[in-house]
């Protein structure tokens, strides 16, 4: 039975991303300890055209928003950006200590083993959007890469 759910989801996945602008690669959620407010999401990012990410949303969450960290002045700085380009054929990677898309006022415990939905929203040239629904498996709380064999997630997407 478990096969033929892994054999369904590829299949769904796979259908997914012939039809979608981006390709979400190795996404993932850092698990969380009890009363933890927050926590990242981690992935990369391939767009047939130039595209932006523009918002995310994900239900266990209060607030969900685009982050980087940067240098300022010697001191490592979170910060939310309005947009993130991804340029055409560019993979642009969502990491620990980069761009990544932050999960605040977490409704909950996120653990190992779950998974989360969220929610990305990409805006081209003309203003087109696309959404793309994703569920993304959570990681023990110290993970900073995915595991060598990689992961597989659904997603979906609407225009």
């Amino acid at each position: 039975m478990k096969k033929l759910i892994a054999a369904a989801m590829l299949a769904v996945t796979a259908s997914a991303w012939a039809q979608s602008t981006v390709k979400v690669e190795d996404a993932w959620v850092r698990g969380t300890v009890a009363q933890q407010k927050s926590t990242g999401a981690f992935m990369r990012l391939t767009a047939q055209k130039d595209v932006r990410l523009v918002s995310a949303s994900s239900p266990v969450a209060g607030v969900t928003e685009v982050h980087e960290m940067a240098m300022d002045k010697d001191v490592m700085r979170m910060r939310a950006v309005p947009a993130l380009a991804l340029p055409a054929g560019k993979t642009v990677e969502l990491k620990p200590g980069g761009y990544h898309v932050m999960l605040l006022d977490l409704k909950g415990a996120v653990k190992a083993g779950d998974n989360v939905p969220l929610t990305l929203v990409f805006e081209d040239a003309q203003a087109k959007r696309e959404t793309l629904e994703l569920q993304l498996p959570v990681r023990a709380l110290g993970a900073t890469a995915m595991p060598a064999e990689g992961m597989q997630h659904q997603h979906g997407h609407k225009h």
